[in-house]
């Protein structure tokens, strides 16, 4: 008898690829690994596919971000459409998640945001990198999703620094609690949600630990099931629903976020610092070229930003641990003036470099823990200078989510 065929597309960063085929194959499947740019020719006879861990594109721009917007997914979407299994645990659910495939198919409608906890007075930490054994318990009807197919808990791994499901639209939350769509959470030994850590240790509302689309048939969990042996009712379903449902066929397909965003203007801050590179940004290469699949003539530069309500620059710039000069040129905005920081005499000197020459966007995570950790009135995040482009361009939705998903960030025009 044949066995269901998976495959494995591995995009640049991915590292599960191994652990994805010895449980595939462990659980009664046939794999094989396909990279990013093989030809679609490959996937012609497979049943299904199994996006694993790792850090594609190295995260650039944020976990799952480029390879989501990669011309394999418009393929995917077909696939998703036939009613073929698409799985994705740990980066494999952020690139769901940021392709639209989940939870809706019809847009990105939730974000796989950096890892933050709130405490009991109100303040928010970040845990940062989470690398330890959670208790996951199914959340769905059995058999619900292609995955739900098992009862009890999962003593399983998880190893994220963004895993925390988030959405801003309330209304989705009650569609998937409608819907059924909350599929897994994290529990104690016994079953027993509970979305507060430590037992949710990275803050994910509701305590979700995974989702799946309206059909069924794709399913983005943030823990590791294919680390361990613990994890392998999760395939063994997968299995059970290919043999018995083989293809919940729909007719939507998940399209691009069309339409047009609104970015508030930013004022400056008192004192603002923008962080380059001496050598060249890999990641800022990176979201160019995707934001170029969208807008061809865009170009950009990327600086780190920290905003100060108060002049801490000595202060910080003197600091090792936040900005290294070997590797890093700072340049301070001040009073409408652009000065850039001298490491050997501790001082600013005035420059007549232009650094923000275009339409400037600055995107802030919200929470901003590392904002928090420099002090009060401390704002951090990412600024990108985008030149050869039009406002109306960059307003266009589908590019605006490539510098920010709006479900964990904000995105703001500075002036």
């Amino acid at each position: 008898m044949r066995k269901p065929l998976f495959a494995i597309p591995s995009f640049p960063g991915s590292n599960g690829e191994i652990d994805n085929m010895r449980t595939l194959k462990r659980c009664g499947f046939d794999g094989f690994v396909f990279r990013w740019n093989d030809s679609l020719e490959k996937l012609r006879d497979t049943d299904g596919y199994f996006f694993g861990a790792g850090f594609s594109y190295e995260d650039r721009g944020r976990s799952g971000m480029v390879a989501a917007r990669d011309p394999l997914f418009r393929f995917m979407r077909e696939e998703s459409a036939k009613g073929k299994v698409i799985i994705g645990n740990c980066n494999g659910a952020q690139v769901l998640v940021e392709s639209g495939l989940i939870p809706l198919g019809d847009g990105l409608r939730m974000c796989l945001a950096h890892n933050a906890i709130k405490k009991t007075d109100g303040t928010v930490t970040s845990p940062g990198f989470l690398n330890e054994w959670v208790w996951v318990t199914r959340t769905c009807k059995l058999g619900r999703c292609a995955t739900s197919n098992w009862s009890g808990t999962l003593h399983i791994p998880i190893a994220h620094g963004e895993g925390r499901f988030v959405t801003r639209d309330k209304d989705l939350i009650a569609e998937l609690k409608k819907e059924d769509q909350i599929a897994f959470c994290y529990s104690d030994a016994q079953g027993q949600v509970d979305a507060s850590a430590p037992t949710t240790p990275n803050g994910s509302m509701l305590g979700i630990a995974g989702i799946c689309n309206t059909q069924g048939n794709v399913v983005a969990l943030m823990p590791h099931p294919e680390r361990t042996t613990l994890g392998d009712p999760y395939f063994l379903s997968v299995l059970r629903w290919i043999e018995t449902k083989g293809r919940v066929k729909s007719d939507a397909k998940a399209t691009a976020d069309a339409g047009m965003t609104v970015l508030k203007s930013r004022s400056p801050l008192p004192v603002e610092i923008f962080i380059d590179t001496v050598i060249t940004n890999n990641e800022e290469r990176t979201v160019e070229q995707a934001a170029r699949r969208i807008e061809p003539s865009l170009a950009l530069k990327q600086y780190r930003y920290v905003g100060l309500a108060e002049d801490r620059v000595e202060e910080l710039l003197s600091a090792l641990s936040f900005f290294n000069p070997n590797k890093e040129i700072a340049y301070v905005r001040k009073r409408g003036s652009i000065y850039r920081w001298n490491s050997e005499r501790k001082e600013l000197s005035a420059t007549d470099k232009s650094v923000l020459s275009g339409i400037t966007l600055l995107r802030r995570d919200e929470p901003d823990t590392a904002g928090t950790k420099l002090g009060k009135g401390a704002e951090t995040g990412v600024c990108y200078d985008c030149r050869s482009v039009g406002k109306e361009s960059l307003l266009k939705r589908d590019l605006s989510q490539v510098f920010c998903n709006s479900h964990a960030s904000s995105l703001q025009i500075m002036s």
